[in-house]
């Protein structure tokens, strides 16, 4: 089996984990309240990332980190997994997955935005394309097609998976200048991050019995979106020989998710999520056209 072929095989494994999130976090949401269902997930994804540490032989990393690295890491911890994961899994809260879920993607379109005032990058024509196009089918999933009445079934739950977007797109062009090893680094945002999410619960929603099958639910949440799926696409962006293949698999993910989302999960896939998903994936199409042509110019 040559590298490239592993490659797709632990991309394929991530993208189809990522596609059951949308209906874990609905599920578990049934039994847990977001920042529950939060704290728990995050315990269970420190044991899965402490153990790939072991796995792969880093835990020398941990021990020799210092100072500045466990200050980045509660930075870090604090706008994700803390504020990301605390706003989205309240707007899954309040809208149906075959909304949030698209929703949730567009943070790519949110990444290209905020990198003009913070990043100092330029929209090519094509850019603007694909925010307009991406953000069309915001509209369309948001008002469930009646686009030109502007009638919001939920403009709260609306409003906080964009602003999800935001805190993830943030958290991204940090990263870019995270030099810590990224295992680790994802290991220490969420140990990081734990107390806080702890503190937070108490004040809250204060702690209290839980069903098995919540339990259950943030245990899976835990595993595989916070955990093993992070890895597995490090995994196959190792392994490539061209990240761009790879990347492009993940379109596959939000249709996936919705076929899981009406049989998992139960709801009736209305005909404007459909319609919204394609067009936030076409402008996220655009995106990686448009940055391919600016790479090409650059050669």
């Amino acid at each position: 089996m040559t590298n490239q072929t592993k490659a797709y095989i632990f991309a394929l494994v991530s993208v189809f984990l990522w596609s059951t999130v949308a209906s874990a976090f609905k599920i578990s949401l049934r039994f847990l309240t977001p920042v529950e269902l939060l704290f728990y997930a995050s315990c269970v994804s420190c044991v899965v990332l402490f153990t790939a540490l072991v796995l792969q032989g880093k835990l020398a990393l941990l021990v020799t980190a210092d100072r500045s690295v466990w200050k980045t890491s509660l930075l870090f911890g604090l706008l994700s997994p803390f504020l990301y994961y605390l706003i989205l899994l309240k707007a899954y809260d309040l809208l149906p997955a075959q909304q949030a879920q698209p929703l949730n993607y567009t943070w790519a379109i949110t990444l290209s935005l905020l990198s003009v005032p913070l990043l100092g990058h330029r929209l090519k024509l094509l850019e603007i394309a694909a925010v307009l196009v991406s953000y069309l089918g915001v509209l369309v999933i948001s008002t469930q097609g009646d686009v030109l009445a502007l009638k919001f079934e939920n403009p709260f739950g609306v409003a906080l998976a964009l602003a999800s977007t935001v805190i993830w797109a943030l958290y991204w062009i940090a990263n870019t200048r995270d030099r810590r090893d990224p295992v680790l680094g994802l290991f220490l945002n969420f140990l990081c991050s734990l107390p806080c999410i702890g503190v937070y619960l108490l004040l809250t929603d204060g702690f209290r019995t839980i069903a098995g099958v919540g339990l259950l639910g943030a245990a899976y949440v835990g595993t595989f979106e916070m955990g093993i799926a992070f890895i597995c696409w490090l995994m196959a962006m190792k392994l490539t020989t061209s990240t761009a293949r790879i990347a492009n698999l993940i379109f596959i993910s939000p249709f996936l998710s919705l076929f899981l989302i009406h049989f998992i999960v139960g709801e009736e896939i209305m005909i404007s999520s459909v319609v919204g998903l394609v067009l936030i994936v076409a402008g996220l199409i655009l995106q990686v056209v448009a940055g391919k042509k600016d790479r090409g110019k650059a050669r």
